[in-house]
């Protein structure tokens, strides 16, 4: 059932499952993340064979089959939303308003199937203690409502578990480029120096910038800026939150030195972007 926003008294078309039965899913009109947290399963999805040991993800679209044909010790717990709750927030507190072409893409290609195994996307041993609170406490907020803006938090907290689940299954080779980019994702909220990311790839600067270089177009440094602004657009555009909390969840720590990078790569402040960006959608 949609839970009901107790501030708004408006229903909120997720639902989280502290104790889940693979024997219900997917679950109908809805898109399930489910974390597997102990034990292992074997089965088939779409009549392709899947295998997960915990800890692990599933992401399931609506229309998925699933079958789970062995499970050994297993626990697991879901977040379920419906597509619509992938619509960007109403442009203002007081409109009730929804810009109709405006959605939260980050993470859709997991419940898409044109590659049938990233519905089990790959999860490091670095990767998981971060993605493991996060998805803790998004289910958390969906149970408590702490306060009117508990919605706009479980969106921040569904871009940045689906934005990293994304990213892990793009960078799975594991080269020293790979493990950088997987300490940048990980890690992006967080103070990080060239020296965090040379020991992470036992390179010196010169040969980690070049290789970054020829694989992403910018230095190591550059990656993780226009990663954190990447991160700070969605933000900006899906949710409400506050420029200072924009800051604080990109590593930029304070929101006057997030609004300087995002002018000087941008070329428009943050709040010019957030008004843009909504806009330009609704007038489509």
């Amino acid at each position: 059932m949609p839970q009901i926003d107790r501030y708004k008294g408006r229903p909120v078309n997720i639902e989280f499952t502290a104790v889940e039965d693979f024997r219900v899913l997917p679950y109908p009109e809805r898109l399930t993340l489910v974390l597997i947290t102990t034990g292992s399963i074997n089965g088939t999805l779409n009549e392709r064979p899947i295998s997960i040991s915990a800890p692990g993800f599933l992401c399931l679209a609506e229309d998925d089959d699933l079958i789970i044909m062995e499970k050994q010790d297993v626990a697991e717990q879901s977040f379920r939303f419906h597509p619509d709750f992938l619509n960007t927030i109403s442009l203002s507190e007081t409109e009730d308003y929804l810009a109709a072409g405006l959605r939260i893409r980050t993470g859709l290609s997991l419940f898409q199937r044109d590659d049938p195994y990233i519905a089990v996307p790959r999860i490091t041993e670095k990767a998981y203690p971060l993605l493991f609170e996060w998805y803790f406490i998004l289910g958390t907020e969906v149970q408590a409502q702490s306060d009117a803006r508990w919605v706009c938090r479980i969106k921040k907290y569904l871009i940045q578990i689906l934005g990293l689940l994304e990213d892990l299954h793009r960078n799975s080779e594991q080269s020293p480029v790979d493990a950088v980019l997987e300490y940048i994702h990980t890690n992006y909220s967080r103070k990080i120096f060239l020296q965090d990311l040379t020991n992470c790839a036992h390179l010196n600067r010169v040969t980690l910038n070049k290789l970054f270089q020829e694989r992403c177009g910018n230095t190591a440094i550059g990656y993780l800026l226009s990663h954190r602004l990447k991160v700070a657009c969605e933000l900006l555009t899906h949710t409400g939150m506050k420029l200072d909390e924009i800051a604080c969840a990109t590593g930029f720590e304070y929101d006057t030195y997030l609004i300087k990078q995002f002018t000087a790569k941008k070329g428009i402040s943050p709040t010019t972007f957030r008004n843009i960006s909504r806009k330009s959608a609704a007038a489509q």
